[in-house]
């Protein structure tokens, strides 16, 4: 399990964050507004309301002992970067932060950001399991139920055929391709191994696929 502290809590960081408490994880939401904190408060770990740009309250919050934080602070472009200047400055050592548009996210970066996300190209879904996991490459979701995730083999898989792990039955999941190097098998067969380094590109229902992002 790790821990996270998301701060900022529009519908981007709302969606990260209960996404990653229902992954299992710690979560502790940040936000000014005790309206929006009060509706995410049996949504996430613990739910406080404050200010973020006053290093003294996010140290009094103990944010410097958190995994990962998510700066998702809405239109305020210079409370976004004063945040993570100060989360960089406490130590935090992974600094997720969103931008509002290509300028912004240069700044984010030269300041110390570890990654930048833009709304528009990343949900807060994605971005959250493939926080829980690094070996999670990418996730889009079909629908409130079904998603596509895109995951590096577990090394119990390594050198094994589909046949042999029958993952379908074991994990009611598909995988629709495997990427090996420069190139792709699609709709591979029972046949087919699959090997250390290859991307597998798999769908089910999200409760499964929750299930195997936890065998990382």
């Amino acid at each position: 399990m790790k821990q996270f502290v998301v701060i900022g809590l529009g519908r981007f960081g709302a969606s990260i964050a209960s996404t990653l408490y229902g992954l299992g994880n710690d979560v502790l939401g940040i936000d000014i507004d005790e309206e929006i904190i009060q509706y995410m408060a049996d949504q996430i770990t613990h739910a406080v309301q404050a200010d973020a740009t006053d290093e003294g309250a996010l140290k009094a919050l103990g944010v410097r002992n958190f995994d990962v934080a998510i700066v998702s602070i809405g239109q305020d472009i210079q409370a976004s970067i004063l945040v993570t200047l100060i989360l960089k400055e406490l130590g935090l050592k992974y600094v997720v932060a969103k931008a509002q548009n290509e300028l912004h996210g240069k700044v984010l970066y030269k300041i110390g950001a570890d990654r930048v996300v833009f709304p528009e190209r990343d949900m807060g879904v994605r971005v959250a399991h493939n926080l829980v996991s690094t070996s999670v490459l990418d996730y889009i979701e079909l629908s409130p139920d079904f998603s596509i995730v895109e995951i590096e083999p577990i090394p119990e898989w390594h050198d094994k055929t589909l046949g042999q792990l029958d993952i379908r039955e074991k994990y009611g999941l598909n995988i629709m391709a495997i990427k090996r190097n420069e190139d792709v098998i699609i709709s591979p067969k029972a046949k087919d191994y699959i090997f250390k380094g290859d991307i597998l590109f798999v769908v089910g229902e999200n409760k499964d696929i929750e299930k195997l992002e936890k065998r990382f």
